[in-house]
């Protein structure tokens, strides 16, 4: 059973200029203990799309379940089985990693005694054993990104949601980060969906590759396979395939836009 499932998902905006159909209609599946890239360029609608899956905005059209719960009719059994980490990340600079990591298990409503349990394992599956009482002001970059992965992993998710994980870090912190997320499905066997516009971690890093453009998925597969269909080898760049794909460059010879 798939463990993200959409139908005609699509979100439509009011504006003074009028309607606009940010999201059009996405059809998408994602299998249990998959990485999956989402990507397209920007406007294509994947923030938006992200958005309504972790029930952050509501759909104006179609449908979706998420580890088995209605998107619609159940937003809360949804947020109760996946985890969400925004761009921008959210912890408090002000206060410490433990003092942050035991807050959001008080919010899952753990008790004090099991967030402060909750986070010491955090911890240490994340590398942030020796930093659990370091102000979050102090914390690295690569360090803030861990904290806000523990911080969407402290209700033990069946599904993670990651919006442009690794953007401003560096080739090091962002190597880590990669191995974090494998290690998420590999130990925990966590299904991660994740958004990115760096082309190469969505090759070393995803299973399977979502493409989509003008509020539509045109393209999805592995990146080989799609590297393949779009750009004429297993071998070429992820990014000659995404342009094909998108329009933004070389059409395939076979100029179908079927999923491969």
């Amino acid at each position: 059973m798939a463990i993200i499932s959409t139908a005609g998902l699509a979100r439509t905006f009011t504006t003074k200029q009028g309607e606009v159909e940010a999201v059009r209609g996405i059809d998408l599946t994602v299998e249990p203990g998959e990485i999956v890239g989402f990507l397209g360029p920007n406007g294509a609608g994947k923030t938006t799309t992200l958005r309504m899956l972790t029930t952050l905005l509501a759909p104006t059209g179609g449908a979706a379940t998420v580890a088995g719960c209605d998107l619609a009719r159940d937003p809360r059994g949804v947020r109760g089985k996946s985890g969400y980490v925004a761009q921008t990340g959210g912890v408090d600079p002000n206060i410490t990693a433990r003092e942050e990591l035991i807050t959001q298990g008080r919010l899952y409503r753990l008790t004090k005694a099991q967030a402060a349990v909750r986070a010491e394992e955090l911890a240490h599956d994340l590398g942030l054993t020796e930093l659990l009482d370091r102000k979050c002001a102090a914390l690295s970059g690569g360090q803030r990104r861990r904290l806000d992965i523990a911080m969407g992993l402290t209700h033990r998710p069946e599904v993670l949601f990651l919006d442009e994980p690794t953007t401003g870090l560096d080739p090091a912190s962002r190597a880590d980060l990669w191995d974090l997320v494998r290690s998420l499905r590999d130990t925990y066997g966590t299904t991660v969906f994740l958004t990115t516009h760096y082309l190469d971690e969505a090759d070393a890093l995803a299973d399977r590759l979502v493409v989509v453009d003008k509020g539509v998925v045109v393209a999805e597969g592995t990146p080989g396979a799609l590297k393949q269909r779009y750009a004429g080898s297993p071998d070429a760049t992820l990014q000659d395939a995404f342009l094909a794909i998108t329009g933004r460059g070389p059409a395939p010879k076979d100029e179908t836009p079927v999923a491969v």
